[in-house]
């Protein structure tokens, strides 16, 4: 499937250069069009968003910082995390004759339910997630329930936010944090290069997909805190992490939270 550019037409410059856009089916022109209130939601969380050097110093994996801090301002804005079931019922009717048109008694009626299609962020008619550095199948995930919720006319798009690969060199060549640099660089996790490898073999079927990655023209810059943590630096937040990961691990039958951790669990 062929990436188209309409998000050149319809998404501010600022955002173009803070941000790398990909796209399948025109997914921008189409959610500026349809869903407008929605779709300056989401300009609003990009341009009010930024990255800072805790975030990408102190493991936090898919529920880190940053999509917590996303998913958090969506919510302010009305949206949602939502699970969308669906529930088939299955009729079946005998026929007078091969060649007859008409039916005659049921012999069969079942109802088949399917407990299932999970989205982060959802409102009006528009499916979002937020996949920052998480196990690259919850891009087949999401796609996958993009697909089917197109399919039954429940969505005119879907959005993905994730990184771009090279923000890994950010936490190297500005952080001097090797560290950072390999949880950012493991090549089961998602980033924006996986995204589009999904979205031009055309896993998401007919729904346009827009996809928004993260990289370091986002970043806030060096030594900058995140909002509400000025009086604590980078050594402190570490150390506060460190020190909850020690607590988890000293008490017997306590599971670390692998979501919380990340890759360092």
């Amino acid at each position: 499937m062929d990436l188209t550019f309409s998000f050149k037409r319809v998404v501010p410059e600022h955002l173009l250069s803070k941000y790398q856009f990909i796209e399948t089916r025109n997914a921008a022109a189409v959610f500026a069009a349809s869903n407008p209130k929605e779709f300056e939601d989401m300009l609003e969380v990009l341009d009010t968003f930024h990255v800072y050097d805790a975030d990408l110093l102190i493991p936090g994996g898919n529920r880190g910082q940053i999509p917590t801090r996303l998913d958090t301002h969506f919510g302010e804005l009305g949206f949602d995390p939502v699970r969308v079931n669906t529930q088939y019922k299955l009729i079946g009717e005998r026929k007078k004759s091969a060649t007859h048109r008409s039916v005659g008694e049921k012999f069969l009626e079942s109802t088949v339910s399917n407990r299932g299609f999970e989205v982060d962020n959802f409102k009006g008619r528009v499916a979002l997630d937020v996949e920052w550095n998480a196990k690259d199948g919850n891009l087949d995930r999401d796609l996958s329930a993009y697909r089917a919720l197109y399919d039954h006319g429940l969505i005119d798009v879907g959005v993905i936010i994730t990184r771009v690969h090279d923000i890994r060199n950010l936490a190297l060549d500005e952080l001097n944090s090797a560290d950072g640099y390999r949880r950012l660089s493991t090549s089961t996790t998602t980033n924006t290069e996986k995204l589009e490898q999904r979205m031009t073999r055309g896993d998401s079927g007919g729904c346009p997909v827009l996809a928004v990655g993260i990289g370091k023209e986002a970043w806030a810059g060096k030594d900058v805190p995140r909002p509400g943590e000025e009086h604590l630096s980078v050594t402190d937040l570490i150390e506060q992490y460190q020190a909850r990961k020690s607590a988890k691990d000293r008490v017997p039958g306590s599971p670390i939270d692998l979501e919380e951790l990340g890759d360092e669990a």
